[in-house]
C-alpha cells in the first residue's frame, strides 16, 4: 500500500514515460477513496449533531441553531458535489481514462492531479473554460 501522508514520493518515483501506470492509478484510487470515506464520516457526524440540536433546542436558542444548521447545510452541499466528482474520478480510473484531459486527450499531469485529484481537464483546457466563462459573464 502506498503512503498517503507523503504523496509525492511514490508518485514521482515512477519513471516519467509510464504516465498513469498501474501504481499511479492505485495511488490515486486510494487517495480518492480515503477522501470519500472522510467526507461520508463528516456527513454522518453532522447528521448526528443535527439530531442532537433538534432534540435539545429551545426557543431562546432557535436563531443561533438555525444559523449553525444553515452553515452546515452549505458545507454539506459542497461536500455532496465533491463526492460526485470523486465517484466520477473513481469511475474514470476503472474505465482507464483517469489522468487524461476530457477535452484534448492530453495528460492532465501528476502535479495537477496531486493538487486536485478530481480534475478532468489539463491546465490549458481549464484556462480556456475559465476565460470563456468570464467572457460570457460580462
Amino acid at each position: 500500500m502506498m503512503n498517503l501522508k507523503n504523496p509525492s514520493q511514490p508518485i514521482h518515483a515512477i519513471p516519467e514515460g509510464e504516465y498513469m501506470s498501474c501504481a499511479q492509478l492505485e495511488f490515486f484510487r486510494l487517495r480518492l477513496q480515503d477522501e470519500r470515506r472522510r467526507l461520508l464520516e463528516s456527513a454522518q457526524s453532522t447528521l448526528e449533531q443535527m439530531r442532537a440540536i433538534a432534540r435539545g433546542a429551545d426557543s431562546n436558542d432557535r436563531a443561533s441553531t438555525e444559523e449553525k444548521l444553515s452553515l452546515e447545510f452549505r458545507i454539506r452541499d459542497r461536500e455532496r458535489k465533491l463526492l460526485k466528482k470523486i465517484d466520477d474520478a473513481l469511475m474514470r480510473i476503472d474505465e482507464g481514462t483517469y489522468g487524461w484531459c476530457a477535452e484534448t486527450g492530453e495528460p492532465i499531469g501528476i502535479p495537477r492531479l496531486l493538487a486536485r485529484p478530481t480534475a478532468t481537464l489539463c491546465i490549458e483546457a481549464q484556462e480556456r473554460h475559465e476565460s470563456n466563462k468570464r467572457a460570457y459573464e460580462l
